[in-house]
């Protein structure tokens, strides 16, 4: 790169969270976790990545404790006595590895997994939809919406027991939490449903809000959000700032600190009728609005993106000039890195030693696995 990556190392304190650099780990599914019990394999797999200089590392999506909360085998639990030892052991070995971590909070919804996995029981969503017109499970009653609550504000409640250092709630990419934000999979009629976003964004401020009490003032909250759903590639929630203020700010209002804010190529301007073709990416936008902390995401140190990887193609690493500036003017705060960690464990040292040449491109076949 030709530009200074020093931007990209200077600390970030929030609350009680206190990293070395600006660089997360992105949450990536590995689905090597047999019967939903993390073990050494996969502490190793992320101490690496703490060795390698991360500054914070998310994990992978793990579950809650919610009948068929998962929708592939191998997805670890959060939840259960042995899953949460399993999980005592990965932190410890990241913070002996020098890292921070948090675990990110999950329930699939309706979604299927890609391997054709059949959960035992019948999967559960906002309206019994996996997709607009697309029926899939069953509707949740109001009980059920409380009960998966609880089961976030628990999961939470125990990572910061264990000694996780922050927890994110995934409420991306068409699971669980994003299908009851869409008007395509939420087409309910109590206080859970409505016309507007900022309707449909209740039963995420109530877990929000639950998961708050549980874990007190001081420790941070993380919320992941798309506008894109694997569903749907081009979906969007929030089509103008007035619509993304009514999304964001009642989750910010409720408990959010920093909102993890995913689109498929982080230098897509999220608004580019109003700023320009240079404008605001997504957290940028969010930042804005809302005045929370915002991780942007997408295709950070690749030139293909997320989709084309996960279908075989190949990635080689591109430039990191276009990050060094955005964050240079404070667009967002950190910036989190997926595939190139998978194949780069020490991607962070690399880069901020000057290193850049030496960084091999993503293959698909690095997912296979942990190393």
């Amino acid at each position: 790169m030709s530009t200074s990556p020093d931007v990209l190392f200077r600390s970030f304190t929030l609350k009680s969270l206190d990293l070395k650099n600006r660089i997360v780990m992105a949450p990536m599914t590995r689905n090597m976790a047999p019967d939903g019990i993390p073990g050494r394999p996969n502490a190793d797999y992320y101490a690496a990545r703490a060795a390698g200089g991360v500054g914070l590392i998310l994990s992978e999506g793990t579950v809650v404790g919610r009948p068929v909360s998962r929708n592939e085998p191998g997805i670890p639990f959060f939840h259960g006595e042995t899953a949460l030892a399993g999980w005592k052991g990965v932190i410890d070995a990241v913070h002996t590895a020098g890292g921070r971590m948090g675990p990110q909070l999950w329930h699939t919804g309706s979604t299927q997994g890609m391997s054709g996995w059949q959960p035992e029981g019948e999967v559960e969503s906002p309206s019994g939809l996996l997709a607009p017109g697309t029926p899939r499970g069953v509707a949740m009653s109001d009980e059920d919406i409380a009960d998966t609550a609880a089961a976030f504000a628990k999961a939470a409640a125990d990572a910061k027991k264990l000694g996780f250092d922050t927890i994110e709630i995934h409420g991306a990419h068409g699971y669980l939490i994003d299908q009851f934000f869409w008007s395509g999979t939420n087409t309910r009629e109590d206080r859970y449903g409505g016309a507007t976003i900022k309707e449909r964004s209740r039963m995420a401020a109530e877990v929000v809000a639950a998961t708050r009490a549980a874990v007190g003032p001081d420790f941070p909250i993380l919320l992941r959000v798309s506008q894109w759903k694997q569903q749907d590639f081009a979906a969007r929630l929030a089509p103008t700032p007035e619509a993304m203020t009514d999304w964001l700010a009642p989750l910010v209002d409720a408990g959010v600190d920093i909102l993890h804010c995913s689109q498929r190529r982080f230098w897509e301007p999220e608004f580019p009728e109003i700023d320009g073709e240079q404008g605001l990416n997504f957290a940028g936008w969010a930042k804005k609005l809302t005045g929370a902390a915002t991780i942007s995401v997408g295709s950070v140190g690749l030139s293909g993106d997320f989709l084309g990887a996960f279908s075989g193609e190949g990635s080689q690493t591109s430039g990191l000039d276009a990050l060094v500036a955005r964050m240079e003017r404070e667009e967002f705060d950190l910036i989190a890195v997926g595939r190139a960690l998978i194949s780069n464990p020490a991607w962070a040292a690399q880069v901020l030693h000057g290193k850049s040449s030496e960084l091999k491109g993503f293959q698909a076949a690095d997912l296979a696995a942990l190393v």
